[in-house]
């Protein structure tokens, strides 16, 4: 145990000298590769290798290196050995990828990452390197183009003379496309090339994805008329785009343009050649915002998700490494592309839950997308309608004048709607006097507003954030639970699959109607609504209704989830069921009311975020009323109606419901006045678990100001099979909470069997 005495202070750490030594003759240098490997003790980032004679390496070299019985690609931090090697154990680097080394900003970026989550170098590394094809040259591919001369003795057949006159329009394509193309056979093109009638070319496969390629006249810009606010925002923030590293809050109601505004950027710097990032939270969206974008630069930008195929990943990363002006729009993991010419990071709705990483390295990919705008002097845009706190606050609102603090984010304010559309009008249903019959989760209120939505001719949305048909099934002869068998939590009905699901582990059984405890037939009961149970009431209750459910279950990959928005922008659906998906950034011009079935879900429990979430999630999903030509109306079904959260969305006055929060997180010192971190020790013997906990606990460090909770058994004890415990540290937003994390837990040998997992300023605590 320590002494109590001060916490330590943030300060950065200082850099050791290389070490040198005589080589053998076959080795040019020794030099310190990171592998990816999960090695979180100090001294162990790198291993050293030798490179070979003829072999020339820097830092910043991606490299392949045996490891073990594999070979893998690793990164060359150091030029240098570690320290005294013996040449007879030393490895040698095996090859070195066809590009060229990663610039010293994104290394500074990769390793502060790795500081900051206190992940292990190696596994933040390995997230960069996550398409190893791309470390190869790029395949090629044939192509036949017209010929410098046409040989005097050729014989030019009729269909040989159709290929030529083809290919002299300028028309370069492989043989099968040719021939397919022109009506020949393959064999013709063949023949034609042997003879010198067609020139063969051996170019690179992937195609070309830089903007600049397309040329000025085909990107064609088209022209939009900025209202006075969205003009005002994009001049004044346009001035940063060359001054450096600044942070932007584009602060605007929903529906307000704020997309236009930084699309605004976007042409400043495709007009300089720059790379620019955007960052979306949620990848099926990106199908709708693509169509935007292409509406306004005439060409697509590049999609960066784990649904592109391998190909197309290639290209791309090769590409932002290469330096090519490119947009990349894509989800939290695009913030790991090795740029190497980024000028401009946008990240849309910055309060998004979505943007936290909860499993292997543990990132927030706002934050992170700051840093690395600092890291590479560029600015940083963050738009939403519902800031996050800690983005409120660093944009100077709601602190107090006592902390000292200004204002570390430029905030640019957009306070009416684009065009004739005005916000919606917010109604509040008290369910104590309006309750629905048994078995049915809409009030007559919401039902009588829906029936004459309907006679308008207009679309209603009815959000409830609860995926399949509902949450919990009891048997009623036992009073067992349908629980999951790897994890703590109940299994959820899914009628539209026929199974019960859990939600964490995705563990799926049969839906069939029998108890597993006592086997008794016909005695399960579901209760609780999810969206697939409101739809089934609305089915009843209008049962000419066209009736849509939007959800990750059946809107399952970005194709799908395109034609389903599709189809409801044109009018193809009357009512949307919808989870959180529905919620976030679409532009329905028909849809004018919107239902919150449960506007109380999310408030229980005992997250500190829970008020902010709830608010920022019914106000995205109000906001999707109104939007074009016609007055929206958002309808609040809740059993206390009187809580902060729907008296700040009934009176329009988020401001002072963000006051009211700052004001509750500060006299409690949580984030972002203070700081919070979670220690998870997981294992799958549960008294091994219970063990090291205990032997850790014991360890802990005694520092005046910071509190270190726990052992306890995390909220949801077992997942995947896997048993948890947690310890909750908490300290001054001054003391360099990773400093005391590491001094506790980095001479701690934890059995193979245990995982241990360090969350800095949780979000989840499950």
């Amino acid at each position: 145990m320590q002494d109590n005495k001060s916490a330590p202070k943030s300060e950065k750490p200082a850099t050791g000298a290389q070490n040198s030594q005589r080589l053998g003759a076959d080795i040019s240098e020794i030099v310190q590769v990171a592998v990816p490997l999960p090695v979180r003790q100090k001294g162990a980032l790198c291993y050293d290798y030798g490179v070979p004679k003829g072999l020339k390496v820097t830092v910043g070299t991606i490299v392949e290196v045996p490891l073990g019985k594999r070979h893998v690609w690793g990164l060359v931090l150091a030029d240098a050995p570690s320290g005294e090697v013996r040449l007879d154990r030393l490895k040698m680097i095996a090859s070195i990828a066809d590009l060229p080394p990663l610039s010293a900003t994104h290394l500074q970026f990769l390793s502060l990452v790795s500081d900051w989550t206190m992940a292990p170098f190696g596994m933040v590394m390995r997230m960069m390197l996550s398409t190893p094809k791309a470390h190869l040259p790029p395949p090629t591919r044939v192509i036949y183009t017209y010929p410098e001369a046409i040989p005097s003795t050729a014989n030019i057949t009729p269909k040989r003379a159709r290929v030529l006159e083809f290919v002299q329009e300028g028309h370069a394509m492989g043989g099968q496309d040719l021939a397919r193309h022109t009506g020949v056979s393959p064999a013709v093109i063949k023949t034609m090339a042997e003879t010198g009638l067609l020139r063969r070319q051996e170019i690179a496969a992937d195609e070309g994805l830089a903007y600049s390629d397309k040329g000025p006249d085909e990107r064609g810009f088209a022209l939009v008329d900025l209202s006075d606010e969205q003009q005002q925002a994009a001049d004044e923030m346009g001035r940063f785009l060359d001054r450096g590293y600044s942070a932007h809050l584009l602060d605007g109601v929903t529906g307000s343009g704020k997309t236009e505004v930084y699309f605004a950027l976007v042409a400043k710097m495709m007009a300089a050649r720059k790379q620019v990032l955007i960052l979306l939270p949620e990848i099926a969206l990106t199908a709708a915002w693509q169509a935007r974008f292409e509406a306004r630069f005439g060409l697509k930008p590049l999609i960066w998700h784990s649904s592109v195929s391998a190909s197309r990943r290639r290209a791309l990363w090769r590409a932002c490494l290469m330096g090519e002006p490119v947009i990349v729009v894509g989800a939290r993991s695009a913030l790991f592309l090795p740029f190497s010419n980024l000028a401009l990071i946008i990240v849309d709705e910055e309060h998004e839950n979505s943007f936290k990483q909860e499993d292997m390295v543990i990132y927030q990919a706002r934050d992170m997308a700051v840093m690395r705008g600092h890291i590479e002097k560029i600015p940083v845009v963050m738009a939403t309608a519902t800031p996050s706190l800690e983005t409120w606050v660093n944009a100077g609102q709601g602190a107090r004048q006592d902390t000292g603090d200004g204002a570390r984010y430029h905030h640019w304010r957009l306070t009416a709607r684009a065009g004739a559309a005005t916000m919606p009008a917010i109604k509040m249903i008290d369910l104590k006097k309006d309750r629905p019959p048994a078995g049915r989760w809409l009030s007559a209120e919401l039902a009588e507003a829906i029936k004459t939505c309907l006679a308008d001719g207009k679309q209603a949305l009815l959000f409830l954030n609860r995926r399949g048909y509902a949450p919990l099934s009891i048997c009623e002869a036992c009073g067992t639970k349908a629980k999951c068998t790897s994890c703590d939590s109940w299994l959820v009905t899914h009628r539209l699959s026929g199974s019960r699901q859990c939600h964490h582990c995705g563990f799926r059984q049969p839906l069939r109607n029998q108890c597993d405890e006592c086997g008794t037939q016909d005695q399960m009961r579901a209760y609780g609504p999810g969206v697939e149970r409101v739809a089934e009431e609305v089915g009843q209750l209008f049962e000419e209704a066209r009736i849509c459910i939007l959800s990750s279950d059946t809107a399952a990959n970005p194709a799908v989830a395109q034609e389903m928005i599709r189809s409801i922008t044109d009018g193809e659906v009357d009512i949307v069921i919808g989870t959180q998906m529905a919620a976030k950034g679409h532009h329905f011009p028909q849809l004018t009311l919107v239902g919150i079935v449960d506007a109380d879900f999310g408030l229980a429990g005992g997250d500190l975020r829970a008020a902010e979430r709830t608010y920022q999630m019914l106000s995205q999903a109000s906001g999707r009323a109104g939007r074009g030509a016609d007055e929206g109306v958002a309808y609040l079904q809740s059993y206390e109606p009187d809580n902060a959260v729907f008296k700040a969305l009934s009176s329009g006055d988020r401001d002072a419901f963000l006051d009211l929060e700052t004001d509750m997180r500060q006299a409690a010192m949580m984030p972002p006045f203070g700081r919070l971190a979670a220690v998870i020790l997981s294992g799958e013997n549960e008294a091994d678990v219970e063990a090291q906990a205990k032997r850790l606990g014991g360890l802990r460090p005694n520092y005046r100001d910071v509190s270190i909770f726990g052992p306890t058994p995390a909220p949801i004890a077992r997942i995947r099979g896997r048993y948890r415990m947690r310890f909750l540290v908490r300290a001054p937003r001054a003391v360099h909470l990773q400093e005391i994390l590491s001094q506790w837990l980095d001479d701690v040998r934890i059995p193979s069997q245990i995982y241990l997992q360090i969350d800095i300023d949780p979000y989840s605590f499950m």
